[in-house]
């Protein structure tokens, strides 16, 4: 049987979620009131998130990107949908 591993904190990982999300040019809360990502779905990325065993790598990307990156750090859990939800933001200039 394979080992089983804990979930991170909830408030680090929730954080550290909103972090990439930021520093891809998404704002999760904004995402959220615009309907574009559901609370069911946030919730289970965040506890997707929570199952990482790449925080210390995860931290370092946040430190070192600048503030910006194009995607997520290499291995992230939430990835795919970060990307997903980048994809379909409206542009700055739309309303």
């Amino acid at each position: 049987m394979g080992m089983v591993l804990g979930l991170g904190d909830p408030s680090r990982h929730f954080w550290l979620a909103r972090s990439v999300a930021r520093v891809m040019g998404l704002d999760l809360g904004a995402a959220l009131a615009r309907g574009d990502l559901q609370r069911d779905a946030y919730r289970a990325m965040i506890d997707r998130c929570r199952g990482c065993a790449l925080v210390e790598g995860c931290q370092t990307w946040l430190a070192l990107s600048g503030g910006q990156a194009e995607g997520p750090p290499p291995g992230c859990l939430i990835g795919a949908e970060l990307i997903s939800l980048k994809h379909t933001r409206p542009s700055k200039g739309a309303r």
